[in-house]
């Protein structure tokens, strides 16, 4: 009994891969969303440091360049999940946050002779690099988790999406004030993003087993976990990587498409805020570079403070057995979207006399979404572990068409940011999604493993149809030969009749 329940050290292995993936998330949603502050500073240098040049961009050209990541981003996501089941999650994840940092230090060299162009460019290939990075983190959460902590250390390692983007938010602005100016945000976001390669190669490990820093009672804890949730060959088949992917029967899954608009709809109204909060507050509440990034980033500092809060709810409610995952996820998913929904339409009809009140909202809004990551991000290892990668592939390449469009859709409804009632309608249109979008993950979202999830739901489909079809040929044989008999008897009739 005492070695099932031997969990090694209390900060072991799958901590430390998990914090990884954190800090993975943090410096890629650095270089990701620092353009949000940047483009700010690059096209307002009185609101920043004057002493570097500025660039006089319209709002559409900012649009594209704000959306042009996501360009990139989601022609990769396939990939990804390729890469990570070919190569596994520590090469895959190693090439894409180097790529990105590297060309991160690049607009301060070309922007000045390609202009919004040359930006764009360099945004699109830096989104070729990160879409190749949330399939892996969810296979490596699938491999690394045992079965009752794959709540708790999912909800960690995303919650670096909410302090990637306070970081980028707040570090950007300081750095835009300070007297390396606007091109020292990139400067720093490549730094960050290559430091983590160099942990990450010392540190990161594919599975547990390919560990060499792991203990063998933290080894047998995690692998008895998970293979106690799974068939006793799902292992033996995911270590030689050679578990077919049921490509028809996930593309037919009604819990799975709920799972993809879902998350579209979450990414829209998130994505709105991330992006174009900067430009809000400079334009509508008319704050500074300083003030703009205080303020622009307290609301994803509450999301990453409510991430934590929502973590340990959801923890003792599971553990404890006051609900069950289904009944957690869909609680948390509801309050999580129902609440921006309401938040977004009381900013829309806020101006510049009511500063407090707008950055309350936003704080409350953005902080309160916080929970879609329990609610629905991880749904992906819920509905299959051994297609976690595939599955987070499809799903945020679908979602990350979003953050496309919205930079665009503002680029066509807001000609003025000073314009209180153009901001109205793209806030109000994220409110609708948000609310539409939970009440179908209510009516169709799932939080068990598919039928399509075992490593053998190919074969036994396969079996089943030969079945089927010996059957059918019996039956086909069996009517042929009564055929036969009937065509016999009727021809001994014929006969008996003639001799009489």
């Amino acid at each position: 009994m005492s070695s099932e329940t031997n969990t090694g050290p209390m900060i072991g292995q799958r901590h430390l891969q998990t914090f990884l993936l954190f800090m993975a998330i943090v410096v890629n949603y650095m270089g990701k969303f620092n353009a949000g502050v940047a483009i700010v500073a690059m096209t307002n240098a009185e609101s920043s440091n004057p002493n570097f040049p500025e660039y006089d961009w319209s709002e559409m050209q900012r649009s594209y360049i704000l959306s042009s990541f996501f360009w990139g981003y989601i022609c990769t996501q396939f990939l990804g999940g390729w890469m990570n089941r070919r190569l596994g999650a520590r090469i895959t994840m190693f090439i894409s946050t180097l790529g990105s940092s590297l060309l991160v230090l690049l607009p301060p060299w070309c922007v000045s002779w390609g202009g919004w162009q040359a930006y764009c460019g360099i945004r699109v290939a830096m989104g070729l690099f990160q879409g190749l990075l949330f399939p892996c983190i969810h296979a490596h959460l699938a491999n690394w988790c045992p079965v009752n902590e794959r709540n708790r250390l999912g909800a960690l390692a995303n919650s670096g999406i909410d302090c990637g983007t306070l970081v980028a938010m707040f570090v950007s602005g300081v750095i835009a004030s300070s007297s390396i100016g606007w091109p020292g945000i990139f400067y720093v976001s490549s730094g960050m993003g290559i430091c983590w390669c160099i942990f990450w190669l010392l540190l990161g490990a594919d599975t547990p087993r390919k560990s060499r820093l792991i203990g063998e009672a933290e080894l047998n804890y995690i692998e008895n976990s998970i293979n106690s949730s799974r068939k006793e060959d799902t292992e033996k088949l995911k270590v030689t990587g050679r578990i077919p992917v049921p490509w028809k029967a996930i593309w037919t899954s009604v819990p799975f498409w709920a799972l993809i608009f879902t998350r579209c709809c979450q990414t829209w109204g998130y994505s709105t805020l991330q992006t174009e909060l900067p430009a809000y507050m400079n334009g509508v509440l008319q704050m500074d570079m300083k003030k703009n990034a205080l303020f622009s980033s307290l609301p994803y500092f509450a999301s990453w403070i409510m991430a934590f809060v929502y973590l340990f709810i959801a923890d003792i409610l599971l553990t404890r057995g006051i609900m069950t995952i289904t009944a957690i996820r869909k609680s948390i998913n509801t309050l999580a979207f129902f609440t921006p929904a309401v938040t977004l339409i009381g900013v829309s009809f806020l101006d510049s006399d009511q500063k407090t009140l707008s950055v309350v909202l936003m704080c409350t809004n953005i902080g309160i979404n916080a929970g879609s990551t329990i609610g629905s991000t991880i749904n992906t290892i819920d509905l299959s572990p051994n297609h976690a990668g595939i599955i987070m592939g499809i799903v945020n390449t679908a979602a990350n068409i979003m953050p496309i469009l919205t930079p665009l859709l503002v680029g066509v409804i807001v000609k003025d940011v000073t314009n209180r009632f153009e901001w109205q309608i793209v806030f109000i249109i994220s409110a609708v999604l948000f609310f539409v979008g939970n009440i179908v993950y209510l009516m169709f979202g799932q939080m068990v493993n598919q039928p399509w999830d075992a490593p053998d739901f190919l074969s036994k489909q396969k079996d089943s149809h030969l079945q089927e079809e010996g059957h059918s040929k019996a039956l086909e044989a069996n009517k042929s030969q009564f055929l036969e008999d009937e065509k016999r008897k009727e021809s001994e009739a014929t006969n008996e009749n003639t001799d009489l």
